[in-house]
């Protein structure tokens, strides 16, 4: 398993070779997208690993790049193209519903993502040294710049690094090798989530905890960033862009990236503290096309990033040797956990089927009996039912507490 860590780079002595490796890097990107297109138009042919970087082993922009970081620009071209192949065959059996495109060319003078394997550098005292290729030495007699390297970093486990160009900043991406952590967990201990917007994720467990992680904040941050976009594209013409509005951008962007990395911490170190091995998450796939919510909720509810949260926290379950299921979440908030409903499954609802109980407002579920719970831990309950049977766990442990007052965590506060 492979982990990474990005760092922005801020020293202005390195801004001007980075800029220059990222725009050769995107020129090259369309130049390999413009062969291959040909080759596909013509002959009917998509290329494999090695012939875009056989075929343009001549061009400028090859040549005026380092040959490792030039043939992993050329690979990315070859992959998009073997992806488009497998996708347009998915999409012939039916098993995809809209159809793929080709790969298009990048915008004329972009910026581009450039890759180096660790075979291409060197570790100088605490700097990396990044070469620039034969060509940029007799034109301009430097072989190469130096980046500073992570003091909580080992350069052996280093397996490449990538600059990323992104609203007017440059990163640089060190990917390392991941050594999967040997711990023994209960795989009868469940935790389920149910994710919603204001409560982020509703967590409950078979081991009498729960917490809710509070997504009000992540809500606020998004609003305000598009209140400060309106304000400046009024009077604007259509795809108006400014330097201003990619600060706001990216700073928006970090810390919705924050949010996940806390978000999903959150959510595994309470399986570590309570020794959990199964983690059950609910999910409907395309749950946001097409959605109808009101303008405001939608716009709120598609710009949080739950979907890249998920992604994290599988990752993470992946590290630490917890597993990881995702299950359809159809009526788990209509049905009442306490009175036990069963939960048809999406397009397989009965005709006579009714909920013993009901919501009586957004936060709050009325089961049959009177009691009352909160809704969102009514849910992540019912989707922990879900999958009880398949994966032979039992329900007995989920705490009437945890699903009355479950605690409240700010992760913004962690």
């Amino acid at each position: 398993m492979f982990g990474c860590q990005q760092n922005l780079i801020k020293n202005s002595e390195q801004l001007p070779f980075i800029e220059y490796l990222c725009r050769t890097a995107n020129k090259l990107i369309n130049c390999g997208i413009y062969l291959a297109r040909q080759w596909y138009f013509k002959c009917h042919y998509l290329p494999d690993k090695y012939d875009l970087e056989k075929a343009l082993k001549g061009n400028t922009n090859y040549k005026f790049l380092h040959s490792q970081a030039a043939q992993q620009t050329l690979r990315g071209v070859a992959e998009s193209f073997k992806s488009y192949k497998e996708l347009s065959q998915k999409y012939r059996e039916g098993e995809l519903g809209n159809c793929p495109q080709l790969p298009k060319y990048r915008k004329k003078g972009g910026l581009a993502t450039i890759t180096y394997p660790k075979q291409a550098l060197k570790l100088k005292g605490d700097k990396l040294r990044i070469p620039l290729g034969k060509k940029v030495k007799a034109a301009f007699g430097v072989d190469a710049f130096l980046l500073p390297f992570p003091t909580n970093l080992d350069f052996k486990k280093i397996r490449e690094i990538r600059i990323l160009p992104r609203n007017g900043c440059f990163y640089v991406e060190w990917v390392y090798q991941l050594e999967n952590l040997e711990i023994k967990f209960d795989k009868s201990k469940v935790l389920g989530i149910d994710h919603g917007l204001d409560n982020w994720l509703t967590c409950v467990s078979n081991v009498g905890t729960g917490f809710i992680v509070d997504g009000k904040h992540l809500k606020s941050v998004n609003q305000f960033y598009n209140k400060q976009i309106a304000t400046i594209k009024e009077g604007k013409p259509q795809g108006f862009w400014s330097k201003r509005l990619a600060l706001l951008t990216e700073k928006r962007n970090r810390r919705m990236r924050d949010a996940i990395n806390k978000a999903a911490r959150l959510a595994i170190n309470h399986c570590l503290e309570n020794g959990i091995g199964c983690l059950v998450m609910g999910w409907n796939k395309g749950q946001k096309d097409g959605m109808n919510i009101g303008a405001k909720n939608n716009q709120s509810f598609v710009q949080v990033p739950t979907a890249k949260l998920k992604e994290r926290i599988k990752q993470l379950c992946e590290l630490y040797g917890i597993e990881f299921v995702e299950t359809e979440e159809s009526y788990t908030s209509q049905a009442s956990f306490l009175d036990d409903d069963f939960l048809p499954t999406y397009g397989g609802k009965p005709i006579s089927w009714k909920p013993s109980g009901k919501r009586i407002n957004r936060g709050l579920y009325r089961s049959g009996n009177g009691s009352s719970i909160n809704a969102d831990c009514n849910g992540a309950a019912n989707i922990l039912k879900k999958v009880a049977a398949t994966l032979k766990f039992s329900l007995k442990g989920v705490s009437r507490g945890a699903l009355t007052t479950p605690l409240r965590v700010h992760f913004w506060m962690a």
